[in-house]
């Protein structure tokens, strides 16, 4: 895989399709390969660039206190280092975080923004269920096995898991041929989920936005739908059914349907 010195870290990153190009930035804990299914299809049409963030992957994994912001000026600094003036840019739930800052900081790189299960400001909730994983990491001491016990099971509905077991199973043997976070990373990174505050800085927003969410999520649930649909200016928003906090998994079909011809009908 390519890497790229991009501010006091190096960043690895994937490749993949030709057209306009599309940075896709992954969720906590997760690395570029999370995205898979969609780049799958989405390389058909655009440049598909996918990083690993800081903390994640085969990035580096600094000490000092991470934040979404932080993120943000790295994947800034990463299309910079690329020659990448301007992408679309795509994340769910920490890289819907990401997603924002990177779109509010830096206009001008964005040329549309897809904001998958996102959040403006954690709340007690969220923040609850965080700290609840990072307890379950420290006593598993496994981020990857924490992973699949205890943040899989707010990612999918309980019907998934009835109607498709081995699904699950191939999802969670995904997951455990992925590099390994450290836990120190994984604290790092989920305290910035944590510390998450976007929300005075939604204003600065003019890319064209598409918000999506599962129905069925309660992590980031549709209660943030309102604050980001009203903030973006001319944002759309999605709402899955069937879905919990990953219909990148969920419905992949409809997922991938929906959001390319977004991406699309902002192309060129």
């Amino acid at each position: 895989m390519p890497k790229v010195k991009v501010n006091d870290i190096t960043m690895n990153y994937a490749q993949e399709g030709s057209g306009e190009p599309l940075v896709l930035i992954p969720f906590l804990a997760a690395d570029h390969a999370c995205y898979a299914f969609q780049v799958a299809e989405y390389a058909k049409h655009f440049t598909c660039i996918s990083v690993d963030p800081r903390g994640a992957g085969e990035t580096d994994k600094p000490e000092g206190v991470y934040s979404t912001e932080l993120f943000a000026d790295d994947v800034g600094a990463f299309m910079q280092a690329l020659g990448v003036d301007r992408a679309h840019i795509a994340g769910l739930s920490l890289g819907a975080a990401t997603g924002m800052w990177l779109a509010a900081k830096y206009p001008e790189k964005v040329q549309s923004l897809s904001l998958h299960s996102g959040w403006t400001k954690t709340d007690l909730f969220l923040k609850t269920a965080v700290e609840g994983w990072q307890v379950m990491a420290k006593g598993l001491g496994s981020v990857t096995e924490m992973v699949i016990l205890g943040i899989f099971p707010w990612c999918f509905t309980p019907e998934l898991y009835a109607a498709k077991p081995d699904y699950i199973q191939s999802l969670a043997a995904f997951v455990r041929g992925r590099p390994p976070q450290p836990l120190d990373a994984f604290l790092r990174q989920s305290d910035a989920v944590i510390a998450h505050d976007v929300e005075p800085h939604l204003g600065k927003i003019t890319a064209p936005t598409q918000i999506t969410f599962g129905r069925s999520d309660m992590v980031t649930s549709t209660r943030f739908a309102d604050r980001m649909k009203a903030n973006i200016q001319g944002a759309e928003l999605i709402v899955f059914d069937g879905c919990a906090h990953a219909p990148i998994y969920e419905k992949v079909e409809e997922f991938n349907q929906k959001t390319l011809g977004f991406l699309q009908r902002h192309s060129g």
